[in-house]
């Protein structure tokens, strides 16, 4: 088997992204003006990549499925952004914040890439101010800073509970402006729905025009992925309705390493499950964490008793609640790393602990921080994430704890790339949650904004040059090659057998169908026996959806079921790869959890030993099994450990 090269420069660590900018190709002002990259995504990786490439003179061609760039998913984000200023003299520092992440993802991430998202914060953090983002400020004017999940210091930058919107409208203005200035030419409403080789490079995209209908073809000399991650795989997530892994699975479709599929994120903090109608998860932001205690009756028939509406929770008395996170995990307490947190969660609600209507909830109580702090700094920290859970809970979060839940929020597998954010098609790129570069097995809150920012902005602007530099020569494309031509072909085949089948199921009934199978048997525990089932039962709904599936109206026109419908044929093969990696990877780490292998204090139990690799996961065809390559993860800077957030 030839080993995966990921270029990861040789050298210290500290001094491997200075020593790779040192001597990368450049392209030079006059001939970046003759080429051209498509970007697709306008969310925080995807808007500061395409205003950076077009800020340093490339042509940008950008594109996103909604009617704005400012709708990106990326807006929902609420808690904060990681940077290693050290403003609280707290200890802080580039390393702090490597380790902690590289700790945080259970050892499964590439050094290399993890250092640089570090080494790099600083300057986002630079970037944002002068871009006129309103992040908090302590009295004295200095930013303020919060702490965060996995880290004993406070590094987290906010602005309330919406600091992604007030990023992505950073990277908005700055995208605006080279649109208005002609360098970037924006696509609304366009889907990409495949990715086209020339000569085994990628060489531009087929994009459905989601209001015409009409398939349209765009040509480039790179492509730039910035499109999310794919946990709506589940249905019910905390992303966006509209979030999809699509554009990721045709790349992988053409050739592109799809890397560590089982490593998705559930969140610890977000807002039960109401009901069988629900569409979609609301997120409660970790930042509440900070001041927050997270605690279950500790006698079952108070649990029980809450459960039959016969007590509330502020009749509970102090010595009857169990702080369960606290009591576990001591020097951390309420701010272990998201899937500790979440598997804390679900082994008390488990045990019959739980509260809420269904037993599947704990509580988040900030009685202590309002008692010691004042009503009034809590609503300044919080005041809007209150607001948004008391108009969909109908409860007040001041006077009665909240409930809260783990729901699925983030995808650290995605297209495998180089240390350059290339993948394996020369050419393609992916950047921000579409990859699966920096996280390991489970991702430090305030890590995905860092991320996708330090992508756009300061690392693909760099190493976009290195492949571009010998491409100057080339010609512009012309869109009518007979790759071209042949792609949309494909693609307007797999419409028309989609728009032929004329089923009598909805979209959702089966999108629905498909995400009970995953929570129940890929979600937050899962095992040999269940996983075996899974590719059973997703194979049995994969017929099901192409025998059976209902899509009313045209294609050749505005059809959002259609849209749905391409996306769930792609969710189903997503979770089919999900369950062939989870079956594959004998260990637990992270947010993939085996029950066979934990610790007696039921932790993730790591194989070392066995697992420490990338699993790249190669397309054989539609009726062949994947192959899987390895990406050896050789650690040369950190010691390996059981994570321990005890003391």
């Amino acid at each position: 088997m030839t080993p995966i090269n990921s270029k990861t420069p040789k050298g210290p660590l500290a001094e491997k992204w200075k020593n790779y900018k040192d001597h990368q190709k450049l392209v030079n002002p006059a001939n970046k003006r003759r080429l051209d990259i498509i970007v697709v995504g306008t969310g925080l990786a995807g808007a500061s990549a395409a205003a950076s490439l077009a800020e340093m003179g490339f042509n940008v061609l950008n594109f996103c499925i909604q009617d704005s760039p400012r709708r990106a998913h990326s807006i929902a984000a609420q808690g904060g952004i990681n940077a290693a200023k050290n403003y609280q003299n707290d200890g802080d520092s580039v390393y702090r914040l490597f380790y902690d992440t590289i700790k945080g993802g259970d050892y499964r991430a590439r050094e290399a890439n993890v250092y640089r998202l570090a080494e790099v914060s600083n300057s986002i953090i630079d970037q944002c101010v002068a871009q006129g983002v309103p992040f908090a400020r302590e009295y004295g004017g200095l930013l303020d800073n919060r702490s965060f999940g996995g880290a004993q210091v406070s590094r987290t930058f906010y602005a309330r509970g919406q600091t992604g919107q007030q990023l992505l409208l950073g990277a908005y203005s700055a995208l605006s402006r080279q649109i208005g200035l002609g360098k970037v030419k924006l696509y609304k409403r366009h889907e990409m729905v495949d990715v086209v080789k020339v000569d085994g490079r990628a060489r531009g995209i087929i994009a459905r025009n989601l209001t015409s209908g009409r398939l349209e073809r765009f040509a480039a000399h790179a492509v730039v992925v910035a499109t999310g991650g794919y946990v709506n795989t589940f249905f019910l997530s905390t992303n966006a309705m509209g979030s999809n892994g699509s554009a990721a699975w045709q790349c992988y479709k053409k050739g592109a390493y799809f890397a560590n599929p089982c490593y998705v994120q559930i969140h610890p903090t977000c807002i039960p499950v109401h009901g069988e109608f629900q569409s979609k998860l609301t997120l409660m932001s970790e930042s509440l964490r900070n001041d927050g205690r997270i605690w279950v009756p500790a006698r079952k028939e108070d649990a029980e008793a809450i459960r039959a509406g016969k007590l509330r929770p502020t009749q509970i008395k102090e010595e009857n609640r169990d702080y369960y996170l606290e009591r576990r995990y001591p020097a951390f307490g309420n701010l272990v790393p998201r899937d500790v947190a979440s598997r804390a969660a679900k082994e008390r609600c488990d045990a019959g602990f739980g509260v809420g209507n269904t037993g599947l909830a704990v509580y988040l109580d900030f009685s202590d921080a309002i008692n010691r702090l004042g009503r009034n700094v809590v609503e300044q920290r919080y005041g809007n994430l209150f607001q948004m859970y008391e108009k969909i809970v109908d409860e007040n979060p001041y006077k009665t704890p909240m409930m809260i839940f783990p729901a699925l929020h983030y995808a650290m597998g995605g297209l495998w790339v180089d240390y350059e954010l290339m993948t394996s098609v020369p050419g393609l790129f992916a950047i921000g949650e579409a990859n699966f570069s920096d996280h390991g097995a489970n991702r430090l809150g305030a890590s995905a904004l860092m991320q996708g920012l330090a992508d756009g902005y300061f690392v693909l602007p760099y190493t976009i040059q290195n492949y571009l530099a010998d491409q100057i020569q080339v010609p512009r494309f012309s869109s009518d090659l007979p790759e071209f031509v042949e792609a949309e072909k494909q693609i307007q085949d797999r419409i028309d057998r989609l728009m032929k089948v004329r089923g009598k199921r909805s979209v959702d009934s089966i999108h629905k169908e498909l995400g009970h199978i995953m929570w129940e048997h890929i979600g937050m525990a899962r095992n040999a026996d269940g996983l075996k089932e899974a590719v059973r039962l997703l194979g049995e709904l994969k017929k099901e959806f192409w025998s059976n599936v209902r899509i009313p109206g045209d294609s050749a026109d505005l059809n959002i079921e259609l849209e749905k419908a391409l996306r769930l044929a792609d969710f189903i093969e997503i979770g089919e790869l999900m369950a062939h990696d989870s079956l594959n990877r004998e260990e637990s780490c992270g947010g993939h959890f085996r029950e066979e292998y934990q610790t007696p204090e039921g932790e993730a139990l790591r194989q070392d030993d066995r697992f420490s690799y990338v699993s790249c996961w190669e397309y054989q065809g539609d009726d062949k099994d994947p192959v899987m390559l390895k990406e050896e993860l050789d650690y040369e800077f950190v010691v390996r450990q059981q994570r321990n957030y005890k003391n």
